[in-house]
């Protein structure tokens, strides 16, 4: 098992910077390959950006979020990063990280084996 528990959501305006994290309990961190989702009101959830397991040197992005934002880990923390830059209103949505035990991350939810309970990030134009 692992837990997760994401932070740092809040209101920012268009424009603006924020930076989610994820700190994950209970299993060996670094085993994971770890996610970042979201989900708009009335919306399905959708893929943000992952990072392998290990070192963390492959990432992947949306689209939509590419070269705006940014994912990183931490593992002598335990901790899983989203930087995000240049907020937009399509941004916002709740915020979930995702863990999944394998080397090359998903962008599937279903692929993923946790979740945390999500953080709102709302943009104001």
């Amino acid at each position: 098992q692992v837990q997760l528990v994401e932070s740092g959501g809040g209101l920012v305006q268009a424009g603006g910077s924020l930076r989610l994290s994820c700190a994950a309990s209970g299993r060996t961190f670094y085993t994971f390959a770890m996610g970042w989702f979201r989900q708009a009101p009335g919306k399905e959830r959708e893929f943000v950006a992952a990072i392998n397991r290990w070192s963390g040197g492959y990432t992947i992005y949306a689209e939509s979020v590419k070269g705006r934002f940014t994912i990183s880990r931490d593992n002598a923390k335990n901790t899983v990063y989203l930087q995000m830059n240049n907020r937009k209103s399509e941004d916002t949505a709740v915020y979930y990280c995702a863990a999944e035990e394998t080397v090359v991350p998903a962008r599937e939810p279903g692929k993923y084996d946790y979740w945390g309970q999500g953080t709102q990030v709302t943009v104001s134009s």
